[in-house]
C-alpha cells in the first residue's frame, strides 16, 4: 500500500427485515424402531469434555422412560453421574468394563470388539 491511496475496505453485510433462523441438521438420525435388549448391538466410545474422560455407550432402541430407569440405575450401581441423549448414554469416567458386565446381566448384547 503506497502512502498516497485511500484504503477502500467494505466490512459488513445488509441486513434486511427478512431474517431466518439457520437450523443446522442433526450428527445422527434418531430411530423411532424399538428393539428388545437381545437384539441391540451396543457400542462403547470414550471421550475427553473438559479434561475429564466420558464414557458413551449405545445407540438404545427402548422407550424414553425405559432408558431413563435403566441409567437411573445403572448410576446408581456405578456410583457416577451420567445422562441420556439422542439415544446414548453418558457416564461420567471410565466404566467401560463395569458397563459390560451390568448390561450384559440385562441382556444387552455388544458389536465385536467393543
Amino acid at each position: 500500500m503506497s502512502r498516497g491511496k485511500k484504503l477502500d475496505l467494505f466490512i459488513g453485510a445488509e441486513i434486511e427485515d427478512g431474517w431466518a433462523k439457520v437450523e443446522t441438521p442433526r450428527k445422527s438420525v434418531i430411530s423411532g424402531e424399538i428393539l428388545e435388549p437381545s437384539k441391540h448391538f451396543l457400542v462403547f466410545k470414550k471421550e475427553k469434555r473438559r479434561g475429564k474422560t466420558v464414557t458413551l455407550v449405545g445407540e438404545f432402541h427402548t422407550p424414553q422412560n425405559d432408558s431413563e430407569a435403566l441409567l437411573k440405575a445403572l448410576k446408581k450401581k456405578l456410583g457416577c453421574g451420567g445422562t441420556f441423549k439422542d439415544g446414548w448414554m453418558e457416564f461420567q469416567g471410565e466404566l467401560k468394563d463395569k458397563l459390560r458386565a451390568l448390561l450384559a446381566q440385562d441382556g444387552f448384547r455388544f458389536k465385536s470388539g467393543h
